[in-house]
């Protein structure tokens, strides 16, 4: 379950790995996109931490809401529209106890919004999976990194690396890496074992 406790947690740690691995986001970013994904993410939760420590929510959905606002505003391209519309379907959700149901209304977000199917080497191609293993109670850091690894081998067919076409197989998606270190971290909080 979301706790306000344990969500802030899980956006400490998601914060820690994009400063920490914000460098190699953008490298991965650099042959089948801008190039920068890694930096906007950087800008992104140093936002998130910001707008937290200054509005101080008092509530997960109020939480989610800061986070909403500052990943659309402070994340530059297709990212932070994206995550920004995820946490703020979740923070729309009525029970957070239902950890699986409020993830679902993110990637209902993500998908209306970028209008993005499982295949197209997005983003999605981690959310749509990692959800599935949730509900069986099978999601594991390293189920996590398979998922990651398999948009690999995908051609993109939207979003910026659609433009690259065949050569962006045998790329990692980046906003699929990024939303890979969200869900790690959402382990890592603890908020499966509530």
């Amino acid at each position: 379950m979301f706790t306000l406790e344990n969500s802030k947690k899980w956006l400490e740690l998601f914060k820690e790995t994009i400063d920490e691995k914000h460098s190699y986001l953008s490298e991965l970013d650099t042959p089948i996109g801008d190039g920068d994904h890694g930096n906007n993410m950087k800008r992104g939760v140093t936002g998130v931490a910001e707008s937290i420590e200054k509005r101080k929510p008092e509530t997960v959905a109020d939480l989610f809401k800061v986070t909403a606002i500052a990943l659309t505003s402070k994340v530059g391209g297709a990212s932070g529209p994206l995550y920004g519309t995820a946490f703020l379907e979740m923070a729309k959700q009525k029970d957070f106890n239902d950890v699986y149901s409020v993830l679902k209304a993110g990637l209902e977000g993500i998908q209306k919004r970028g209008k993005a199917e499982p295949g197209q080497k997005t983003m999605v191609d981690l959310w749509h999976p990692a959800l599935g293993l949730l509900k069986e109670g099978k999601l594991t850091p390293e189920k996590v990194d398979e998922l990651v690894e398999n948009t690999k081998d995908m051609k993109a067919t939207k979003g910026r690396a659609s433009y690259v076409g065949e050569r962006s197989i045998g790329h990692i998606d980046p906003g699929a890496m990024s939303s890979g270190y969200l869900f790690k971290a959402l382990i890592k909080a603890g908020i499966l074992d509530e």
